[in-house]
């Protein structure tokens, strides 16, 4: 059964929706809606779910705190669940301090950004308020991670209310410039960031998503990329600021991509997967060196003018502990290195199929990329959206799908297994071959 919905869906063009599948229950990587129809969940639940759905520790968690307290500000006070999530996250955080909670991934962002701003202002140097970050990045959809995150697709609407960065292209190993190998772009992106460092004392920070570009279309930075970044931003004096939101905590197939790419951070926000995808809750994590910046007397005005409402809530916390418990237990991240080599074994079936143009895969995140000619790979623009053909013919086969733009994603829960992602991979298969006419 399909509800007619009073509710204004996210990034969704209403009129070619007349109802909604609802969704009744779930369990393991499986939703069920309303008319006991079994879709396997290759959205992670808009990419945050971890163990699946109603995994009992974290179900049992959240029932267990909320019969002490389920929210408590943060204002003056303070609560044992955020305080153990602050120790837990600084443990597993090389080079961070301290902890500052939101609500979701933007607002971590957007707090990001005041922190860096901040403190050179904190620190005598009212000069430095220029932003540098990477082309077709994405950090949310508030204004201020829209600017630095601008996706032109998602955001030209609102070019004109945004503030200016600077903006350095990123090497995309499917569109180089044809007098170019992959390493000479690469190489070339780079030299374009030490030049603008070398001749703009101005700029403050350099943001970026760390490991890969997830919402621009699922763009895998090669080994060295992101370390030759942070090594220019120590030697010219710029804050790195990282978006670890839809990257970290497993998804490309470490704990925390910064650490692989050896990228040591001044500021790093999680979100998404940070409480299993069961509750909405979001960090933003500061150096030693940072965080001092902000200590002073009261009447220097020098402490972060920022706070939200549901800061630190005990029951996120509460089962992101747990969360962060279970990746120890069952070895999450070893596992995730084994599964995530079912998605190679696509790689061929995919790539034959005239539709496809590219596949790009790390960890448990692929992306793959719709062309309407191989060759031109000019991307499909059918008139009707991509998604809702795709959502269609996926729920069909089993299983939910969500694309952005011409990229087809596929963001399972991290602890799916072997055998699930299999049928999930070959059942999109099914539903790109199905979807073909429609598309074209």
């Amino acid at each position: 059964m399909k509800l007619k919905s009073s509710v204004w869906h996210p990034n969704t063009q209403m009129r070619e929706w007349e109802s909604f599948t609802e969704i009744v229950k779930a369990k393991g990587m499986w939703l069920i809606d309303s008319d006991g129809n079994h879709l396997l969940d290759g959205v992670a639940s808009m990419w945050c779910n971890v163990w699946g759905h109603s995994k009992p520790e974290l179900v049992n968690a959240i029932k267990n705190q909320s019969k002490k307290i389920q929210h408590s500000s943060m204002f003056n006070l303070t609560n044992q669940p955020a305080e153990k999530l602050a120790s837990n996250l600084i443990k597993i955080s090389p080079g961070m301090h301290k902890v500052f909670y939101s609500d979701n991934g933007s607002s971590a962002m957007e707090i990001a950004l005041k922190m860096a701003l901040q403190y050179w202002k904190n620190n005598g140097e009212k000069k430095k308020t220029k932003i540098m970050t990477l082309e077709n990045g994405y950090h949310g959809d508030t204004f201020g991670t829209m600017a630095v995150g601008y996706v032109p697709e998602f955001f030209s609407k609102f070019k004109k209310q945004l503030f200016p960065t600077i903006q350095i292209p990123v090497p995309k190993k499917y569109r180089i410039p044809k007098e170019m190998s992959y390493k000479e772009y690469q190489n070339f992106c780079i030299s374009k960031i030490e030049k603008e460092f070398s001749k703009d004392d101005k700029i403050a920070m350099f943001v970026m998503e760390s490991g890969a570009q997830v919402a621009g279309g699922v763009n895998i930075f090669h080994k060295g990329f992101q370390m030759e970044i942070s090594k220019l931003c120590k030697k010219h004096g710029v804050l790195l600021v990282l978006d670890e939101i839809a990257t970290g905590f497993g998804r490309l197939g470490s704990m925390l991509q910064y650490t692989e790419q050896k990228s040591i951070p001044d500021i790093v926000a999680y979100g998404k997967m940070l409480t299993g995808g069961y509750l909405t809750m979001a960090a933003t994590l500061a150096s030693k060196k940072v965080y001092d910046s902000f200590l002073g007397e009261f009447n220097e005005w020098k402490h972060l003018f920022h706070g939200h409402t549901f800061t630190g809530n005990p029951l996120a916390a509460v089962v992101a502990n747990e969360n962060l418990k279970l990746y120890q237990k069952y070895n999450l991240i070893k596992k995730i290195h084994n599964t995530s080599k079912i998605f190679e074994e696509y790689y061929e079936k995919l790539t034959e199929l005239d539709l496809v143009g590219d596949v790009r895969h790390k960890g448990m995140l692929m992306g793959i990329e719709l062309v309407k000619n191989k060759k031109s790979k000019i991307p499909i623009h059918p008139k009707k959206s991509i998604n809702k053909i795709f959502f269609e013919e996926g729920k069909k086969h089993g299983i939910y799908l969500r694309t952005l733009g011409n990229i087809v994603m596929i963001v399972p829960p991290l602890a799916i297994s072997e055998k699930e992602l299999d049928m999930l991979l070959n059942r999109t298969v099914d539903t790109i071959k199905s979807a073909q006419n429609q598309v074209l």
